[in-house]
């Protein structure tokens, strides 16, 4: 009875050893198979440098074609020079191309100023265009066309003028650094109107013109009409009056002719000035904080502020190697005019642009 046992018991094992062979067998047959599954584009040659088995390369391919998009197509070339059978790489659903500045949508921009435009200077077309139409007070951005009267009429620069009572401002009864009696060169005059927005140095310039005021103002608006501001008329030379109205694209054109006059575009980017006043030195800085700015590249600039306009920006500068016009009016905040221009220039800098634009 024992010895059936014994004998039972070798012939389970050897049955049992049997069957563990084949199936380490069969488990060896399929490896091949699933590593194939697995190997990655840049592995698929064994280490000797032959080709894999073309079971493999079918098996990789398959792979290859089945995943997402591929940042970089290292993998292919490096196949091909191997000698295995190129692969094809899948394309992205969402071809790579250029945007143009038609496809531009201010309110993706944030831009926070109520008009808002950008006028390539080489081909004259607007690469920016929100509410260039609308009529409003631009405040001092009038004193570009003051100072552009003012060199038309080829007046002695250096003819001393004088501050006189007449050019305070009993409007908006805004403060002047310039005290009644001031007396400077027409040439100071125009610097600190266009640099430092000074009021009272604007309405001296026109108070001094031929034929007093009423010349000057019939001069400013003549000058607009014909740089074709249809949509423009002018009051007095400051800015204060909230008469003195424009739009976005007939001021483009005047920063456009107020960048033609040297003097202009010299006065308006002058960061600071130390000038002696009434036998007193005093500083005077730009309104423009931008024209200090080393990022920036500015031809011409005016800022302006009333109430009824609101913060508003014009410039004329290179921007991503383009001559560009830049008009921002009526920004809410104090900076806000100052921010959508950075935001622009960012646009322009980060975004592969071409300059075609479609007919508005």
């Amino acid at each position: 009875m024992k010895q059936k046992f014994r004998i039972a018991l070798v012939v389970g094992a050897l049955f049992g050893a049997g069957v563990a062979s084949q199936g380490v067998a069969a488990t060896a047959k399929q490896e091949p198979k699933a590593a194939s599954k697995n190997v990655a584009p840049q592995n698929i040659s064994n280490a000797t440098g032959k080709s894999a088995p073309k079971q493999a390369n079918k098996a990789g391919s398959k792979k290859i074609a089945s995943a997402p998009p591929v940042k970089s197509a290292t993998p292919s070339r490096s196949l091909a020079a191997k000698g295995d059978k190129p692969v094809r790489v899948a394309a992205s659903s969402k071809p790579i191309r250029k945007v143009a500045f038609n496809e531009i949508d201010p309110d993706r921009l944030a831009l926070y100023s109520a008009s808002a435009l950008v006028i390539d200077q080489v081909t004259g077309q607007p690469l920016l265009d929100k509410n260039s139409h609308e009529v409003v007070p631009i405040a001092s951005i009038s004193k570009l066309m003051t100072a552009m009267v003012v060199l038309d009429a080829k007046l002695d620069l250096n003819e001393v003028i004088a501050v006189g009572d007449q050019d305070v401002d009993n409007l908006k009864g805004t403060r002047s650094r310039l005290p009644v009696g001031t007396t400077m060169t027409r040439e100071t005059a125009m610097l600190l109107a266009l640099m430092s927005s000074e009021n009272r140095a604007a309405h001296t310039l026109g108070r001094h013109y031929p034929g007093g005021m009423p010349a000057f103002v019939a001069a400013m608006n003549r000058k607009a009409q014909s740089l074709g501001m249809h949509s423009s008329r002018f009051e007095e030379p400051t800015g204060l009056s909230s008469n003195n109205v424009s739009s976005a694209r007939d001021l483009a054109k005047m920063v456009t002719a107020a960048a033609r006059y040297p003097e202009i575009r010299q006065f308006s980017t002058t960061a600071e000035a130390r000038l002696e006043v009434n036998g007193h030195i005093r500083d005077f800085g730009n309104t423009n904080a931008l024209v200090r700015s080393d990022n920036w590249e500015i031809g011409l600039s005016k800022t302006g502020y009333i109430s009824e306009a609101g913060r508003c920006l014009v410039m004329q500068a290179r921007v991503a190697d383009k001559p560009v016009v830049i008009v921002l009016l009526d920004s809410a905040g104090k900076m806000t005019r100052v921010g959508d221009a950075n935001r622009i220039k960012r646009w322009m800098e980060s975004a592969g642009l071409t300059a075609e634009r479609k007919p508005t």
